[in-house]
């Protein structure tokens, strides 16, 4: 087994895992994400096996700077991580995955890691972390906040509360960011299908960690809205928004 720790220099060989072809719009407009937060401390590590295949990744980067709404001090934040294959999952590989975040955050005299995560789809569970040292200190809605650390002076990572923001979301609203390179496509999706229902929808892109932190979103780089209230907090397909129109369409 080799981790691979992407760059922007190895960037177009080694890709993002969540998406391989270069071509591709998402692919483009993560890479060009990605180069501005290299500067800011993310890595991006990707686990393959014997044979050259990927098996898993983890995206890491600075608390301070992550794209979640967590107030965090010094401690690394972990973005996404995924083992591809369920047969793989109980075999080590998501351990090696956080050892590399810890490694980063020991390095950098941290005083520990976080996560937020979430049962289903688009979030890691927070079962593989609980069984590698991490403990539930928050929770909001559908979202657990876990931490570990090693410095027991210093105050554990907070939510902070997005639903505070909704209420200033009038009409419709799609709000997103190019941390997740699968945006791109929902977002024309979204809009294409907008259209057909005659239905004027606000795009927002989501610039900075800031932006993301204080967003109307748990999720923090996605937010789907109308009128005040938070419909999908993570991308969608055109069948989904359409049954969400028709059914926001009847109130």
């Amino acid at each position: 087994m080799k981790i691979i720790n992407v760059t922007p220099e190895n960037v177009q060989e080694e890709t993002f895992f969540c998406i391989k072809d270069i071509k591709n719009l998402g692919f483009d407009s993560k890479r060009k994400w990605f180069e501005k937060r290299y500067k800011e401390g993310i890595n991006l590590r990707i686990l393959k096996n014997e044979d050259n295949k990927m098996i898993g990744f983890i995206e890491f980067i600075p608390a301070s700077k992550a794209w979640r709404p967590i107030n965090a001090g010094n401690f690394m934040f972990i973005h996404c991580m995924y083992i591809y294959s369920k047969k793989d999952r109980s075999r080590g590989y998501g351990k090696m995955l956080i050892n590399e975040a810890e490694k980063e955050a020991k390095k950098h005299k941290m005083a520990g890691l976080c996560i937020m995560t979430s049962k289903g789809s688009w979030m890691a569970n927070k079962t593989i972390f609980e069984k590698h040292g991490f403990t539930e200190i928050g929770k909001k809605g559908r979202f657990e906040l876990l931490s570990k650390k090693w410095d027991k002076n210093v105050s554990n990572p907070k939510l902070i509360d997005w639903t505070k923001q909704q209420y200033k979301y009038k009409g419709w609203h799609l709000l997103y960011a190019d941390q997740c390179p699968w945006h791109e496509k929902s977002v024309f999706n979204l809009l294409n299908t907008a259209m057909d229902y005659d239905v004027d929808i606000k795009v927002t892109k989501i610039n900075t960690a800031q932006e993301a932190k204080n967003g109307p979103s748990g999720f923090g780089v996605f937010g789907l809205l109308h009128n005040g209230k938070l419909l999908e907090d993570h991308y969608i397909s055109a069948t989904r928004f359409r049954n969400i129109l028709k059914k926001e369409l009847q109130n």
